[in-house]
């Protein structure tokens, strides 16, 4: 969790932090690595991820929840029930009802009913519109794969558990007003 006087340190513009506080720098490659430093890569890279999946939304006439409900469906341990979704995205039954309604008319999902108990519905993303969305997000692979091939192994190791602990802890999070 945050500390108030933390966040003060993420919202403040650099002159001001630089004001207050000494910056932490890595010892091997000299770089700022306190939270400021860390906030302001962590914002720019989502801004940039962001941008595309606003991009892939437009393109297939979806909203960019529903490109976050496809990732969700796509990277889900397991089958992906409309309970489930509800609870990883945060929204109304109500709301996630009518994306997932957005989602199978675009063909991007379709619903599975469970053959043992046919009340539970299971949501699998389409061939085709996974396809199209590989197709769409290419250039996101190919960045991944150049900035991945300038770090040794060991390296991205360290990367990808940082990035595992990021999304712990912001799981962690209850969203404002839940």
């Amino acid at each position: 969790m945050i500390a108030r006087g933390d966040y003060a340190d993420l919202v403040a513009t650099a002159d001001e932090r630089a004001e207050r506080v000494p910056e932490e720098r890595s010892e091997a490659s000299g770089a700022p690595t306190d939270l400021h430093a860390f906030a302001v890569r962590l914002r720019r890279m989502n801004g940039e991820i962001n941008r595309l999946v606003h991009g892939f939304a437009g393109d297939q006439g979806l909203h960019p929840t529903d490109v976050q409900a496809l990732a969700a469906i796509l990277d889900a341990d397991g089958p992906m029930t409309p309970g489930r979704l509800r609870e990883h995205l945060g929204l109304t039954s109500g709301a996630v009802t009518a994306c997932v309604d957005r989602l199978e008319r675009a063909g991007h999902i379709r619903r599975v009913r469970e053959s043992a108990d046919r009340r539970v519905v299971h949501l699998h993303y389409a061939d085709d519109a996974r396809s199209a969305a590989r197709d769409y997000f290419r250039p996101l692979a190919q960045a991944t794969s150049a900035a991945r091939a300038r770090f040794t192994e060991e390296e991205l190791s360290v990367v990808l558990r940082f990035l595992g602990a990021m999304g712990e802890e912001l799981s962690g999070i209850p969203a404002p007003g839940r």
